[in-house]
């Protein structure tokens, strides 16, 4: 194991140069592919991957990141294998009830949570739809008690394949796509 305080890929550690007067190490970026700089390492906090482009900033509404303190990088239409294009939001310092990261399950079912500690990934899983979406999603009939009263909207899932919720009081459906976000 090497004494490089970041968990760095083989090119970074090998473009790194320690100083012994500075506390972090010190990149060479001349040496670093522009993959490498893509995102930069997270010593704590979430990452959260593979959210589709398309949805990238509605998931950063949903997880109310704009309201955050700590340092927040955003990426948006990087290269993913398995998206062709990704968003990716990491998040310094913050770790995130599992309950608020599976409402982004509804806009991008792909996702997934990355735990991060000292550079480390200890923790990786998928986000997982919810049974009921209370609050997050405006009913889009206008009769609907919720959009007449000051009530929070409860919605139930339906078809987890396409991603259908149902109103929970007037059951008008809506596809994830169409969903506007409250």
């Amino acid at each position: 194991m090497d004494s490089t305080p970041a968990r760095l890929s083989y090119a970074a550690r090998s473009a790194s140069r320690l100083t012994t007067n500075h506390p972090t190490p010190t990149l060479n970026i001349m040496n670093l592919s522009k993959a490498e700089l893509a995102v930069a390492a997270l010593r704590n906090g979430t990452v959260i991957d593979h959210i589709p482009s398309n949805v990238l900033f509605k998931a950063v509404k949903i997880l109310g990141i704009e309201k955050i303190e700590s340092a927040v990088t955003i990426g948006n239409n990087l290269d993913s294998q398995r998206l062709g294009h990704k968003g990716i939001i990491k998040v310094a310092d913050v770790y995130f009830p599992e309950a608020v990261l599976n409402r982004i399950a509804l806009i991008a079912p792909t996702a997934v949570i990355n735990i991060i500690r000292d550079y480390e990934v200890v923790e990786k899983y998928p986000v997982s739809l919810p049974d009921t979406i209370i609050g997050l999603v405006k009913c889009g009939n206008p009769k609907c008690i919720t959009n007449n009263e000051p009530m929070r909207t409860r919605f139930h899932v339906t078809d987890r394949e396409d991603v259908t919720i149902a109103c929970h009081y007037c059951s008008h459906t809506v596809k994830s796509a169409d969903a506007q976000i409250i």
